[in-house]
């Protein structure tokens, strides 16, 4: 398969069912907030590294985890119950996502650079992102930040700041999703983190109908 360059002038991406094996589906464009919600109202999300040409990615199967079925192990139950935990929604969401971009750079790497965290950081402004954190003992112990669009929680990245932190994290807000009847939180590739926490693959054609009902919760389909 081909991968599509997109421009500046016209917002627009190809047929998601275009992208290559590997999920590689286009280049270049930007990261406007127009851009941005209509890439993920079609499945599609930007991953590159900083400084080089934007990458736009859709995988043929996605990664979900489904908030009624966020999996607590033994351990982790204990540990809950140990500690006091308050979970934060929209705190700092630009502190947050920064946490999360040098957790990364001192980990393994991040893709997450100035023009993401600036364009990210717009799309909360416009109410189409959230962060959430954890604290344990009134300390910050961790958090995430993602795009939320209807009733879909598409996730970006995690960080702890203490053992288990990411885990108390979206294990926390999963509750809340679930109590808000939203219908996932994609993950988008496959990790053993994610796969410890219940993540499961569902075709492309499932997480079409699932998106299609995240978007339009009770109502029309999405005819775009």
């Amino acid at each position: 398969m081909p991968v599509f360059r997109l421009n500046n002038k016209e917002i627009s991406f190809p047929d998601p069912r275009l992208a290559r094996e590997d999920g590689l589906l286009a280049v270049g464009g930007d990261l406007s907030v127009e851009r941005l919600l209509l890439a993920y109202t079609h499945g599609i999300f930007p991953w590159f590294n900083p400084g080089e040409e934007i990458l736009w990615w859709c995988p043929h199967e996605r990664y979900l985890i489904f908030p009624e079925r966020v999996h607590v192990s033994k351990s982790m139950k204990k540990y809950m119950k140990r500690h006091d935990f308050r979970i934060a929604v929209n705190r700092d969401f630009s502190d947050t996502m920064h946490r999360c971009r040098m957790k990364r750079e001192d980990d393994e790497g991040t893709w997450i650079g100035d023009e993401m965290e600036k364009a990210y950081l717009e799309l909360h402004k416009r109410g189409f992102a959230a962060s959430v954190e954890v604290y344990e003992e009134n300390e910050l112990a961790g958090g995430l930040y993602g795009v939320v669009i209807g009733k879909c929680f598409f996730g970006e990245s995690m960080f702890s700041e203490k053992k288990n932190g990411s885990k108390a994290a979206l294990i926390a807000f999963s509750r809340i999703l679930q109590n808000m009847e939203f219908c996932f939180i994609d993950c988008q590739f496959y990790t053993e983190h994610l796969e410890s926490m219940g993540g499961e693959y569902v075709s492309w054609d499932r997480y079409e109908e699932l998106l299609g009902e995240g978007l339009n919760p009770g109502g029309q389909e999405n005819n775009d």
